[in-house]
């Protein structure tokens, strides 16, 4: 352990089971489930409570950039609590971190992306992005721009309508979701493009998916298109070259706003602060953030407009115009310290350059996996990588949900020292971006042995069989 504390794992797990309600559980093992409590960490791994340590695969959930155990991250928290923990945001009221945080972001953003709206995570920064844009057209005149696009396998949040603009299917039973005005293209997954089909047909293909539906719902009725510049949670999917700009333009050409969803890729992860104008060459109306932005030391989300919008609703004419829209702990100044400090080790670790450096390795080691037979398909861009299991790789055939197929890797790579995420039969992996190349080699030496254990109890099992 590291602090060499102790820890009663059984009394944790009896206290997590009578008390705990955990996002995306499985309702039906909630009274006899075994938790993993993750009891400290350090760099780039955890530790549980039992002192079993693991490489962190996942960086939390997308978002430990700068690895744990930051001193320096922990004073500025500290300090600023001590300072002033709290006062409210509202109305003409505000605090010096996020006033200086709000300046030190403007520095990173694209084109005229100059006005920050704090929430309190990513979730509320979508939510709160979305309702920033009813409230553009409301304002100016055209109220009946109220259709939002997006996209199957998107995740963008978990309140009502940020839920209802994400299109996962494993996560749309049994809730309910504003189905009217929110319309999901087809995602633009080149691994599933239809077989003949080169990359660029896919493109052609998937660009004119948005277009034709904003032509048949009426652009006159369409407000936005949001899209991660990579769908996360979906499996990280890499859309074909030149599909981000060519979909800003549809919408630039419609009068259809555009939200870059940055929640994850954000503050490094494709190694940029912002990737949607380095990367991608977006320029987009509105950018989400979180996650990154403190490195999962508190939470802290944003979304940021361009100056283009902001400037047609403020002024004389917004007199007792109100964005009511809001939340107790926007711009939390404790919060926002972190933010401040986030950016300010970003910055002088030059951290964006280290992912620049070493994210082409980190794909490369693990595309060596596509010599296993389970392995479909290895992709995604720096920071941010699915594996994809497959029952058979010439059909492309996804192996039944009985086999929980990611939940039995990633069980095998935990026991053997390695956190990876399961999604039905995909593996992310999104570790802290302060990994080394030879972490980096452990990750996927443990990842190799997870799967190759998993295709022996399969066997076993008589379940699959090698093709």
């Amino acid at each position: 352990m590291l602090n060499k504390l102790r820890y009663d794992t059984t009394d944790l797990r009896k206290k997590d089971r009578e008390h705990i309600i955990h996002p995306w559980e499985d309702l039906g093992i909630a009274a006899t489930r075994q938790t993993l409590v993750v009891a400290e960490a350090k760099g780039a791994y955890i530790y549980d409570s039992d002192g079993h340590r693991m490489l962190d695969g996942i960086g939390g959930m997308w978002c430990v950039n700068i690895g744990y155990g930051r001193q320096d991250m922990a004073e500025a928290i500290a300090d600023q609590a001590a300072r002033l923990c709290y006062f409210s945001p509202f109305t003409v009221i505000s605090n010096p971190p996020s006033i200086e945080l709000a300046h030190r972001l403007t520095r990173h953003t694209p084109g005229d992306l100059k006005h920050v709206f704090f929430t309190t995570g990513g979730s509320t920064a979508v939510d709160s992005a979305l309702r920033f844009v009813q409230f553009f057209f409301n304002f100016t005149g055209h109220p009946e721009k109220k259709h939002i696009i997006s996209r199957e396998y998107a995740f963008h949040g978990s309140t009502y309508l940020t839920a209802s603009v994400s299109g996962k299917p494993g996560d749309r039973g049994n809730l309910d979701f504003v189905t009217d005005t929110v319309h999901l293209l087809p995602a633009p997954n080149t691994y599933r493009m239809p077989e003949g089909m080169t990359e660029q047909e896919f493109c052609d293909l998937k660009v004119a998916d948005l277009e034709n539906k904003i032509l048949e719902l009426g652009p006159d009725r369409v407000a936005c298109f949001i899209a991660e510049p990579l769908l996360a949670s979906g499996g990280v999917i890499v859309p074909p070259q030149g599909y981000q700009r060519r979909t800003l333009e549809v919408c630039r050409k419609h009068g259809v706003l555009y939200i870059s969803d940055e929640v994850v890729t954000g503050f490094g992860r494709l190694g940029h602060i912002f990737a949607s104008e380095p990367m991608f060459g977006l320029v987009p109306d509105i950018i989400t953030t979180a996650k990154g932005l403190t490195s999962g030391y508190v939470p802290l989300g944003a979304f940021i407009v361009s100056d283009r919008l902001y400037q047609r609703v403020t002024g004389a004419n917004a007199k007792g115009k109100l964005f009511a829209n809001g939340y107790t702990y926007s711009g939390h100044p404790v919060a926002c310290a972190a933010g401040l400090k986030n950016l300010e080790i970003i910055e002088r670790e030059d951290i964006c350059g280290h992912v620049r450096a070493i994210g082409p390795y980190f794909v490369e080691r693990l595309k060596s996996l596509l010599d296993l037979p389970l392995v479909g398909d290895v992709r995604g861009s720096h920071m941010m990588v699915c594996v994809e299991c497959v029952q058979d790789r010439r059909t492309k055939r996804v192996p039944p949900e009985e086999w929980e197929i990611a939940w039995r890797i990633a069980r095998n790579t935990m026991r053997r020292g390695l956190m990876v995420r399961p999604l039905g039969h995909q593996l992310v992996l999104s570790p802290p971006l302060i990994i080394t190349r030879a972490q980096i080699d452990e990750a996927v030496e443990h990842l190799r042995g997870g799967i190759e254990d998993t295709m022996g109890e399969l066997i076993r099992e008589e379940l699959w069989s090698p093709k």
